[in-house]
Parts: C-alpha cells; structure tokens; sequence
C-alpha cells in the first residue's frame, strides 16, 4: 500500500539516502512516497542529523491515511463552470453585476444559486474574494432587467440584494443608486432600442418589479451608447462623469401601499421615538439625540460603537412588524425596512465645518444602515423617505430640519461622505408626488461571467 502526501518534509541537498528506499523524496512536486510496512520515518530520521532536513512534520498514522486516500481522490474530481453574458456597472455610490433576463433560466427559483456564486456569497470571512462582492453591502448586488411587462414602463428592473456572510438572496426591495444604471445599460445592451439613429440623450421608463413604482431615467448618450464622461460630480465617488437624472415617480406605499404604514407620525421602539415611513422603500428614522450619540458619526465610529448597532437593528425590526413588512421579528428582511439616525446641523462643529455640513449647508445630518452596515453615503431611497418624512408634522425628521431649506429646489441631506439635493413635489394636499435625484453612472466592464455549482 502507497499513500502521497504533500510538503511532509523537505531534505537538504546531501548524498544521504534513507535506508531501505522507505521514502522517495520526488523534487518536482515536492510530495513523498511511504510505504508504512518498511522502516519509519522517525526510525530512519533518528539516524541522521537535523541538519539533513529544511523541515520535518509528523506523519499521520496508517489508520489516518487510510481515511483520507480516498477522500482526496474524490477532491481532485473537477466540474466546469457554467457561464453567462453579463456586465458590471457603478449606479451612484454603489456597484452590481447586470443581467439581462432573456440569458437568465425561465424559472425565477434557479437564480439565486447563480447570483450567490457570481458574486461570492456566502463568505464567513465577509471578504467575497470569490466572487464580485466586496465585502460591502453596497458591492453586493444583482441588477435583472428585461422586457417591459407594465403600460407605463419601457423596461423592467429586479433589484436583488445578496447576504455577505450569509445566504440570503433578497428581493424585497428597490436600490436607488443602482436605478441610475438601469437606464444606461438598457441602451448599451439593446433592451431599449434607441429611436433616433444618432439622438444625443435618452429618457427609459423604468418598472421596478420589487415595488411596482415607475422611475424616470435621463442620461446623455454619445454614437448610440450611454455617455460616461461629463462634467458633473456626486459626493462619495471620485471625479466626474455624465449625469442621471431620475424621477422617482409617486414613490409612496412603495411595500405597504401607505406613506405612514403604521398610521402613525411617530412610534416608540424600546423607548427611542421612530417615524416609519414608506417612500422609495420602507424606512425608520430615530433622532440622534435620543440615542445619545453625535448625528455625525462615521462608519467606522457607528461600528465601533459597543452597542449602537444592536440597538438599532431591534428598533428596524419591531418596526418592520409593525409596518406589517413581517409577522414576527425574526422573519424581517435584512434590507426593509432600512434605519437611518438623523440630526440638525450644528454651526460650530468642526467636522460639520470640514464636511461642509453647517446649518448653512445642509438640512440636515443623516447616518444611513444597510443591511446591518453603515453605509459609506446614503441609499437613495432613503433620501426619498427624508424629504417626504421631513413634510410630516412631529416626524423625528421635521423634528430636526428648519422651515426654510438651504435650497429652494429641495431637501439638502449630509450624510458620511458629502451631500445630497433631493428635489421633491408634493400636491395641494401635500402628498409627495414625484421626487428628483442626480446620480452618475458608468459601464465597467461587459462579456461572460462564470459561476459554478453551490457547494
């Protein structure tokens, strides 16, 4: 009987040989030959100097290497990989993998093992080196789009949200950033046929199929492709390159049908006063200050925190059921409804004044959570939510913003990496009717992407 194994030990150049050629030492895969019922290795290295040897490990038993020979023919068997056509794009301050659903199996439930593998979940070290993940909720995200099936829409849009560490495949909910892409690559992938043979802009209807609301997207176009390069900058990603315009039409109810889904301007969760509000996505908004931690707080500071994290995941998900987005606690989804701290803008604070977040600049401070994350700017969505939230008398957001906004056009909003203008209309009544944002967008790469098997 012969067993291999690999990097057992490594003898030094010498004319030594072991007695009996129990042991073979093959130089050019650096693995060993033992065959067990001739003389043993600690026999034969008791009879030469450690100087003869780089490095000397023990040996596993015979009973040991019994076990594992034939496991480790079984792990040299190999599948290829399955793969599809694919792209990679940048939607504001976030990054996903773009399908188009006609190269997608028919069936919906074959998905998510495609989308865990492509983008490298789960992955207990939270790194997803294998996979186009990052590590970061905001990098780990699947975008489908598709043929129109609604009156008003041009395309249709599933937003799926993949689990870092875990395996959860999440469509419950819309990403705004990742809207700004959708527009663009409907053009450069033909899911969207341009009218005019060389026109100079675009404008997509876009159904997202996870909220069923309408999305307006506008965007110059350079020889019949989305353009990349431009002039307008957003904060959080560097340089500057052509601008998306979207209008997020009607947005309210987007999940639970109500602006207010709980009927209420304010709720208490675990003695914290929180808005729950349902525009772009559901979301939860507590007052800083009733946390007692500073409303301008970086990631890193909000992770760091020994207990603000738990704290404000068991406010989001007693309000998810009281929202009605789950029966029980432990069903809410991980991505709805999203908690956000929100502050006033002080005048004095030299961060706020580094910042550019002074009363003067912004209306006010908000610190965003994604999926259990900090997130490194704002979800868009959420943006959406605070500029309708900041409309509702006793919200904790109107709470915290004044009377007259910086900007006329809108609600301006500091969060951790810069600011943001959310232009928004409300009707006579003051329901919010559409909402505005500017986003950048731009095509990474695009060709086959390979994925394998769940494992």
């Amino acid at each position: 009987m012969i067993y291999t194994f690999v990097h057992t030990y490594v003898l030094s150049q010498s004319a030594h040989s072991p007695p009996n050629g129990t042991i073979r030492h093959r130089h050019r895969c650096h693995s060993e030959v033992f065959r067990p019922n001739m003389i043993s290795l600690k026999q034969w290295a008791g009879h030469y100097k450690p100087s003869m040897f780089k490095r000397l490990s023990r040996l596993p038993c015979r009973s040991t290497l019994t076990q594992l020979a034939p496991s480790s023919r079984r792990y040299l068997q190999t599948e290829k990989q399955h793969s599809l056509p694919a792209a990679y794009y940048r939607g504001g301050t976030s990054r996903a993998v773009f399908f188009k659903q006609e190269d997608l199996p028919p069936n919906k439930n074959d998905w998510a093992p495609i989308f865990r593998s492509v983008i490298g979940s789960p992955d207990p070290h939270g790194r997803q080196l294998d996979g186009l993940g990052g590590g970061l909720s905001s990098l780990s995200k699947v975008c489908v789009v598709g043929a129109s099936t609604h009156d008003e829409a041009d395309v249709d849009y599933t937003f799926i949200s993949l689990g870092i560490k875990n395996t959860d495949v999440d469509y419950s909910s819309n990403c705004g950033n990742m809207s700004a892409a959708v527009g663009p690559f409907a053009v450069d992938a033909h899911v969207f046929p341009l009218q005019n043979p060389s026109p100079d802009s675009a404008s997509v209807r876009v159904h997202n199929t996870n909220t069923g609301k309408i999305i307006h997207s506008f965007f110059p176009v350079v020889d019949g492709e989305a353009a990349a390069s431009g002039d307008f900058a957003i904060d959080g990603v560097a340089g500057t390159a052509a601008r998306v315009q979207l209008d997020f039409i009607n947005p309210a109810g987007s999940v639970t049908g109500k602006l207010l889904p709980t009927g209420n301007a304010v709720d208490i969760f675990d003695g914290i006063r929180a808005t729950c509000i349902d525009v772009g996505n559901p979301c939860v908004f507590v007052q800083a200050a009733d946390l007692a931690v500073g409303g301008n707080l970086t990631p890193d500071e909000i992770t760091a925190h020994p207990d603000l994290l738990p704290r404000l995941d068991s406010i989001r998900r007693q309000a998810g059921v009281k929202m009605g987005i789950a029966d029980e606690i432990a069903a809410v989804p991980g991505s709805v409804p999203k908690i956000c701290v929100v502050a006033a803008p002080s005048t004095t604070d030299s961060r706020d004044i580094e910042l550019r977040q002074t009363s003067a600049d912004v209306d006010l401070l908000a610190r965003a959570l994604s999926v259990g994350q900090p997130h490194r700017a704002v979800p868009i969505t959420v943006a959406l939510a605070l500029a309708a939230a900041a409309r509702v008398p006793q919200s904790t957001v109107a709470g915290v913003v004044d009377e007259d906004p910086v900007d006329s056009a809108g609600i301006t909003i500091g969060h951790a990496s810069g600011n943001l203008l959310v232009g928004a209309n409300f009707d006579v009544d003051g329901a919010l009717t559409s909402a505005t944002v500017f986003r950048t967008a731009r095509r990474l790469f695009e060709g086959h992407i390979y994925w394998k098997n769940d494992t």
